[in-house]
């Protein structure tokens, strides 16, 4: 995925703001060399934080007709309002190991045995992996086939096959869940609760209320 960038060269927060109210982004892009300021586009970047790709590979940044491979590493967004700030990119090239979060893109789940023939609901407990490996080896995503999974069962992280050099950071977890079967039953049982529990904190308010009145 490509973008272009350019130079950017009134720094501090008066300059930001201005840049900002003229329809730029200010951003920075560091590693392999020294850090250079640069702007973008904010309705080009604005578009483009919305595919997934801007953020899980490696990206073409074009800067004064150069192109240099980048990874988004930072995004500042408005508190409430749909404005990016700021943007930081790390340069990358063939030998650099990075630590990147990767999407999950999960496929043949309604055929799995255990909701096509059980009835059972897919729960997807992780939607991304993080990982360690090259740049030059980075996923844009991982494909997670769900069609081998019956009531009952789940598929693991070792489940997957990764590919060598790739690393998956547990962060003390052994082996965890990424997506599992169960039946409908256990999935409303945490609507229900909610439900029941609701009448019996009203009818202790108005007991409390009737206590006080006396």
């Amino acid at each position: 995925m490509k973008f272009v960038a350019f130079p950017r060269e009134l720094q501090g927060t008066g300059a930001s703001r201005r840049l900002r109210i003229s329809g730029k982004v200010p951003g920075i892009v560091y590693g392999g060399g020294e850090p250079v300021k640069i702007e973008l586009d904010h309705n080009a970047l604005y578009h483009a934080i919305k595919k997934e790709a801007f953020h899980s590979s490696i990206l073409d940044m074009d800067l004064q007709g150069q192109t240099q491979q980048v990874l988004l590493r930072d995004l500042q967004m408005h508190a409430f309002r749909q404005i990016v700030l700021h943007v930081d990119f790390q340069r990358v090239d063939a030998t650099t190991r990075v630590q990147k979060k990767v999407p999950l893109h999960f496929i043949n789940e309604e055929n799995a045995p255990g909701v096509k023939v059980d009835s059972g609901v897919m729960s997807h407990v992780m939607n991304e992996l993080e990982i360690q490996c090259l740049a030059s080896q980075l996923p844009e995503f991982f494909e997670v086939d769900l069609g081998e999974l019956a009531k009952g069962q789940s598929l693991h992280v070792n489940d997957l096959k990764l590919g060598a050099g790739i690393k998956v950071v547990l962060r003390g977890k052994k082996n965890p869940v990424i997506a599992t079967v169960v039946s409908q039953a256990a999935e409303e049982a945490p609507a229900e609760a909610v439900v029941v529990a609701a009448p019996a904190a009203a009818t202790k308010a108005k007991k409390t209320e009737k206590q006080n009145k006396k």
